[in-house]
């Protein structure tokens, strides 16, 4: 058996409180590794996770919801891109709404 690394257990944490936070998870493809994919509506927010890889290609964000027709990305409000413990902490940060 196999002892995981600190920082993977961290990120297991992360993930667990993020779900207490009103984050659904799922696997976007087959397999235990499979890239991970959470999403989470709250007031006037859109957030998104993705988890390709536990060290790399990572990355979130956050959109405000609007009816208002914006071109390109000009509802985003926050993006972070990185390892899965630099995403997942900041997440982590971002307030929901009352």
């Amino acid at each position: 058996m196999r002892a995981e690394s600190p920082d993977l257990v961290i990120a297991k944490l992360r993930l667990d409180q993020l779900k207490q936070r009103g984050f659904q998870f799922q696997r976007a493809a087959s397999g235990v590794d499979g890239p991970l994919v959470g999403n989470r509506v709250t007031g006037d927010w859109v957030d998104a996770v993705n988890i390709e890889g536990f060290s790399r290609d990572c990355f979130a964000w956050r959109k405000r919801t609007s009816s208002l027709i914006v071109p390109g990305e000009g509802l985003v409000e926050r993006r972070v891109r990185g390892d899965a413990l630099t995403v997942l902490n900041e997440v982590l940060t971002w307030e929901t709404a009352p």
